[in-house]
């Protein structure tokens, strides 16, 4: 689980005074996809102490930032190591880094290259051109989905132990464990989490509001709908509120949790929407537990 890369100046293939300088993180993701993308190029790699946070959250952070460039081209040395005075910084890490401060304070020139490490190579080929492919930021199905994994995994670490008590909580009442008492509890569990970690981000672009928390809530409804639609009327009412109730914060919770896996949250708009949303999901979490036992009574 260590993903910290020490910084420092690292030398690709056998690169000369002539080679270029390509600028990253210390975040081990990002400097292995880096070096992937330059295997078999001649070229200096400079990573920066972003204490293992990749270019972007880096960049927002303030220590993939002017300082820090300033910081890392000096202790290398690089002013005698290569002749040219170029550095090639990832686009994202421009909202951290002060061209003009560098320039004035290190004598290199800062180019933001490519969004993307698999652009370098075509970048280097293009003499140093960026082209507006290289520029354009997308968030695909398929990108969506790739990162559902982690999401599953870090929520399942609460998610689990809490299904499972609902599952064995009949037992330690001095019940038997049967399978059309088990079922309910873990098809509730299994779908909230997919519903807030998978389906919610898969259906981004097409759940409506602008907010993480609404569209989460809006997926868990859904989900909500379906259960109370597939349990053949035997629900009542108040069951039905308190699956609602409880379930809704959940999938928003886990939704909004996504906001660090896309490319268009800012840190403050995130804590806006924390604000906002965290004490409206503690109450209705609250409310639905309420009504789920008042519910046992009539």
């Amino acid at each position: 689980m260590s993903y910290l890369v020490p910084p420092g100046l690292y030398a690709i293939g056998s690169p000369g005074p002539q080679d270029p300088v390509v600028v990253t993180a210390n975040y081990k993701m990002s400097y292995d996809l880096v070096r992937r993308e330059l295997s078999g190029r001649n070229a200096w790699l400079m990573v920066l102490e972003t204490f293992g946070i990749n270019v972007w959250c880096a960049a927002g952070k303030g220590t993939f930032g002017t300082g820090e460039v300033v910081r890392r081209v000096k202790s290398s040395g690089l002013a005698a190591v290569v002749k040219h005075r170029i550095l090639l910084l990832p686009i994202l890490g421009a909202p951290g880094v002060a061209a003009h401060k560098v320039a004035e304070r290190t004598g290199f020139r800062v180019r933001y290259a490519t969004i993307r490490a698999a652009d370098l190579p075509d970048y280097l080929d293009n003499f140093m051109v960026t082209t507006p492919a290289m520029k354009q930021l997308t968030f695909t199905l398929r990108e969506r989905l790739v990162l559902t994994p982690i999401e599953l995994v870090t929520a399942a670490k609460w998610a689990v132990p809490i299904v499972a008590s609902m599952v064995l909580l009949p037992v330690l009442s001095g019940g038997e464990l049967l399978i059309a008492a088990v079922m309910p509890p873990l098809v509730l569990g299994a779908g909230t989490l997919l519903t807030g970690a998978v389906a919610a981000p898969v259906l981004l672009p097409w759940l409506p509001g602008r907010s993480f928390a609404m569209k989460g809530a809006v997926a868990g409804g859904c989900l909500v709908a379906l259960l109370i639609w597939t349990d053949s009327g035997t629900t009542g009412w108040l069951e039905a509120a308190a699956l609602f109730l409880a379930v809704t914060p959940v999938t928003a919770f886990l939704t909004l949790n996504f906001t660090g896996s896309t490319p268009f949250t800012s840190r403050s708009g995130v804590k806006k929407e924390m604000r906002l949303a965290l004490p409206l999901m503690a109450l209705s979490l609250l409310a639905g537990i309420f009504l789920w036992i008042a519910a046992r009574f009539f």
